[in-house]
């Protein structure tokens, strides 16, 4: 069986790309068989845990080699302008709606899986070139051996003085789960007015002491490996330390919580665009999407695949929404803001 193989891109965007079936290229030098028909390039800033079984399925199935580059969503997407003219990649896998939505007509092609009848109504490809993926909640990650006698319910409880500088909180700029807390921390604790948030997120930055971390992965990571005592992440990321007994539980914020879909799009121009087609359609089919839910630690978009196993019900976890108009063009103000607080903190 392959093995799917990830890099980080860096800051310079000079990356390696790592082939399943062990070619490897890099932005220098392109792959000679890119353009068969046989191939796939996956951008994606998921786990690479997350990544392997799934892309294995796929390249089983179907013959099609797949190449992942895997980073951060927002290095990610800067790529894919820098790109525009000349695509290298065929995929965009993973990314938070909210992140996703404002680039999603320039950047991807229309296309609706076979699958979107089974999709569930809150998750349709209504713009025509996002299709949404698995269902994804914020979370705070607590690192068990560390916490002592704190008592962590929700954002209120992570101002406590004992835990400054000891909280794991990516860029938003960087990390689509990131922006996605920055979203959801603005509309809980402003009670549904995101203006009435920042108030809260001003204070936060003040409990980071300094700290902010370049990615999703540093934020779990980080907490499982006990650099920081918790963590503001996404439900998938810490649930799978969790289930491998790793001293770490999750908390459902008591003052709210949004569950946003993650997505997948097709990149405009890609030159392996049958491959990405037929990707699309199989991470949206039943067979993956109960991979989704059985294995991998998230909550899938059909109608016809059942509760993940081992996470809260969305019944017991106060569910809150936020607008997607009004999250979709504030995101660059809201993400700047953010950052003029934090480095006002320093």
């Amino acid at each position: 069986m392959k093995k799917v193989l990830a890099t980080v891109l860096c800051a310079a965007m000079m990356v390696s790309m790592v082939a399943c079936g062990g070619k490897t290229t890099t932005e220098e030098g392109s792959n000679e068989n890119a353009n068969t028909s046989k191939e796939l390039v996956v951008y994606c800033p998921h786990p690479l845990e997350f990544i392997d079984p799934l892309v294995q399925e796929f390249e089983n199935e179907t013959g099609i080699e797949v190449e992942v580059i895997a980073a951060g969503t927002g290095e990610l997407l800067k790529r894919i302008e820098s790109e525009v003219e000349n695509p290298q990649g065929d995929v965009m896998w993973g990314g938070s709606l909210g992140t996703l939505q404002p680039v999603a007509e320039n950047l991807f092609e229309p296309y609706k899986s076979v699958n979107e009848d089974d999709i569930l109504d809150d998750s349709k490809n209504v713009e025509g070139t996002i299709t949404r993926f698995s269902n994804i909640p914020s979370v705070i990650m607590i690192n068990t051996d560390l916490i002592g006698d704190i008592e962590i319910n929700g954002y209120e409880d992570l101002l406590n003085p004992d835990l400054k500088g000891k909280i794991a909180h990516a860029d938003p700029s960087k990390s689509s789960s990131s922006f996605e807390h920055l979203v959801n921390m603005l509309y809980a604790m402003g009670k549904g007015d995101p203006e009435a948030g920042w108030d809260y997120a001003d204070k936060l930055a003040e409990a980071l002491d300094g700290k902010l971390l370049s990615g999703s992965s540093a934020v779990y990571k980080g907490v499982a490996d006990g650099e920081y005592t918790v963590g503001l992440t996404f439900e998938e990321g810490g649930a799978k330390y969790v289930n491998t007994g790793a001293p770490v539980k999750l908390v459902y914020m008591e003052e709210g919580v949004i569950s946003k879909p993650d997505a997948i799009g097709i990149i405009k121009g890609a030159k392996n665009m049958d491959n990405a087609k037929l990707f699309l359609d199989f991470v949206t089919g039943e067979k993956a999407q109960t991979m989704v839910a059985t294995q991998l630690n998230r909550r899938s978009v059909r109608k016809d695949v059942g509760p993940a196993e081992g996470l809260l019900a969305y019944e017991d976890i106060n569910l809150i929404q936020d607008d997607a108009d009004v999250v979709a063009a504030n995101k660059e103000t809201w993400i700047e803001k953010f950052r003029d607080i934090f480095t006002d903190k320093q």
